[in-house]
This record gives C-alpha cells, sequence and structure tokens, in this order.
C-alpha cells in the first residue's frame, strides 16, 4: 500500500529484534534490515525515564548515518522497562530473570519505547509509554516462565505475547505493541507526518 504519495522512499531499519521485524512488516512497508555489531548501549548516567530509550535511539542511528541517502529513512528504536524511579534491564541468565519477574509482581511497571527517523536532511524522535500491570506471580509461575519461554532477551525479561501476557498482567494502560517492542499506530503516524513535512 502507498501512502506516502508518488514516490516511495526506501525504508532501512536497525531492529535485530524480530519482534520489531514483525511488526513493521505488518504495516505493509518494505524495508531493509540493517545490522552493525558492537553499537555501545551504554548511556550517561543523569538520564532519566524517557530520555534513556530516546537517547540510545538517537545514538544507535548516529552509527549509520554513512549508510543514508536522500530517499532512506532509517528507523532506530530502543525499549525500556521503568519500575520504581530505576530501569529494569534485560537478564542476563536464569537468576535474574527469576529477579526481575518477582520485583514486577503485583505492580504495576511502564514500559517506554524511543525511536528516531532519521534522513540525509532531518531528523525527528519520540518516546511513547504504556503501564503494565502484573497481578501478584506465584514462584511456581515465574519459575515456568522463565524456564520454558527463557526470555533473556526481553527487557524486563518478559514477553506480552508470551504465556505470562496471558496468565500475568492484569491490565494494560496505551499502545498494546508498543510493549512487544514497537508503537505501530504511532509510528505509522509520524512517518506518514515526516514524510509530507
Amino acid at each position: 500500500q502507498n501512502f506516502y504519495g508518488e514516490t516511495d522512499p526506501q525504508f532501512f531499519q536497525q531492529m535485530q529484534s524480530p519482534r520489531r521485524q514483525h511488526l513493521l512488516k505488518e504495516l505493509g512497508i518494505s524495508f531493509t534490515v540493517e545490522v552493525l555489531n558492537g553499537i555501545d548501549e551504554s548511556y550517561p548516567k543523569g538520564l532519566v525515564y524517557e530520555e534513556i530509550p530516546v537517547y540510545l535511539a538517537i545514538h544507535k542511528a548516529q552509527y549509520y548515518k554513512d549508510l543514508l541517502d536522500r530517499q532512506t529513512i532509517l528507523i532506530t528504536a530502543d525499549t525500556i522497562v521503568w519500575l520504581e524511579n530505576q530501569v529494569i534491564n534485560k537478564p542476563n541468565n536464569r537468576s535474574e530473570a527469576v529477579s526481575i519477574l518477582k520485583k514486577l509482581s503485583g505492580k504495576k511497571h511502564e514500559v517506554l519505547t524511543g525511536i528516531c527517523l532519521k534522513t540525509v536532511g532531518k531528523e525527528e524522535t519520540f518516546c511513547i509509554k504504556t503501564d503494565v500491570y502484573f497481578c501478584t506471580l506465584s514462584d511456581e509461575e515465574i519459575n515456568y516462565y522463565v524456564d520454558n519461554f527463557k526470555p533473556f532477551d526481553k527487557a524486563g525479561a518478559y514477553g506480552i505475547q508470551e504465556w505470562i501476557g496471558y496468565v500475568g498482567i492484569e491490565k494494560i494502560e496505551g499502545s498494546y505493541f508498543n510493549v512487544m517492542g514497537l508503537p505501530v499506530r504511532e509510528l505509522y503516524q509520524k512517518l506518514s507526518e515526516f514524510i509530507t513535512n
């Protein structure tokens, strides 16, 4: 579907996550995935809340600036989980995944995705927030999820589209797809505006 006008731009995205790739494809956008290894995903200590994923999205885009041309739009994104005024990172192992889920159990946390849209001539960033409410999880539920789904590549140690989302999430406020890793409705709107302006 060509909803951008007479000339389709080339979309070029850094997203290594298969979930993000799937969501972007479902928008009906043809794109090329480019992944550069060795990107530093650390951020300055003074950053808080939505500043963090936006900084990381911009930071990732800088690695690709030499590959851009006037017909290419680069999309980079980063998602964090925010609980009690701190970032909850991806777990490094089973024990960290269990520990993270115990922290999330029975509480509200926020999922923040920062996105950077970039061409040779311009750049735009935005951040989308979703509130996620977990019910109280038993140790058996947490252990079952971690052992069977191994959520070690996921911020917050869970995937909302997996078993834990069915049994453990009481409600969300905001974009469901943002919790999966990409707020597709908001991205669609921003891309439309980015291309026409």
